[in-house]
């Protein structure tokens, strides 16, 4: 009895592990390739549980998404100036034909990448022979970039494989050059600065002239006026005057007088020397004149 189920479990684990060995899955994310003693007999490119002969056959599963190849160091390049450039560029790719793309590379990501980098190499060596820096660095950036992608992707299709889009992160020029070039650079500023000063200084002295020249009009303006509105001014005083003493002449002259006496007998020590008849006195000797 003990005998029997013991074989009875034995048979029952031998087929769990035979239906183990027969089925895989294959998500939305991969394809399956399927092979039968080495060679390739089927693929599975929609998700789902599917089977197989166990020993006799198996499954390889490959990434169909996109992929990122980033250049570890930045490559030097020649422009038309025959001038040295540093670029640092990442691709973006991935499988779109499984079976071609394992019998290209036999499924190694390595070798797909060795393949995209040397053409997305010389792609880039063509096209910047073609350009200056100005282009390179901002001129036609993004024809280059479409340029390279464009035939990248016609070379690697051979091997299974689709460029999605080709970047450049980083065009730089090399040392020895950036130095020279920051040099002209400083001195172009330079320049442009000391343009900017002297038009500066002859704007500001033109400025200047013309303030002093307003300057000089508006006192001229104003001495004007005023020397006018003065002269009114004594006019109407003399007018107010006249119309005032000429009311009566007789007390304007006594006005005048006691004006005389204050001024000549201001200070005690004052001497005057005049006839008694003199008609300084006048209105001394009769106060009363006049009433």
């Amino acid at each position: 009895m003990n005998r029997a189920l013991s074989s009875a479990i034995a048979v029952i684990g031998a087929l769990v592990l035979l239906v183990a060995m027969s089925v895989y899955t294959v998500d939305q994310r991969k394809v399956a390739i399927k092979f039968q003693l080495g060679e390739v007999v089927s693929m599975h490119t929609e998700p789902g549980l599917y089977f197989m002969i166990p020993l006799l056959q198996n499954v390889r599963l490959y990434d169909t998404r996109i992929q990122t190849y980033d250049t570890k160091d930045a490559e030097r390049f020649l422009t038309s100036e025959n001038k040295n450039v540093l670029v640092d560029s990442f691709v973006k790719w991935r499988v779109i034909d499984v079976r071609q793309y394992y019998v290209s590379v036999r499924g190694d990501p390595a070798a797909a990448e060795a393949r995209i980098s040397q053409t997305v190499n010389d792609a880039l060596r063509a096209e910047f022979a073609k350009r200056t820096v100005h282009d390179v660095v901002s001129g036609e950036r993004e024809k280059i970039m479409e340029t390279v992608a464009d035939k990248v992707d016609k070379d690697v299709k051979n091997i299974g494989v689709e460029v999605v889009d080709v970047r450049l992160k980083r065009v730089d020029l090399v040392p020895e050059i950036s130095s020279d070039v920051y040099r002209r650079m400083e001195s172009e500023r330079k320049r442009v600065a000391n343009e900017l000063r002297s038009t500066g200084a002859a704007e500001g002295e033109k400025i200047k002239a013309d303030a002093d020249r307003q300057k000089q009009v508006i006192i001229a303006e104003a001495y004007r006026d005023a020397q006018r509105i003065k002269g009114e001014g004594d006019a109407q005083a003399a007018r107010i005057y006249a119309e005032a003493y000429g009311r009566n002449a007789e007390f304007y002259s006594f006005y005048r007088s006691l004006e005389a006496y204050r001024a000549s007998l201001k200070n005690k020590s004052d001497v005057m020397v005049l006839e008694p008849s003199s008609d300084f006195f006048k209105y001394l000797k009769n106060p009363g004149r006049g009433k």
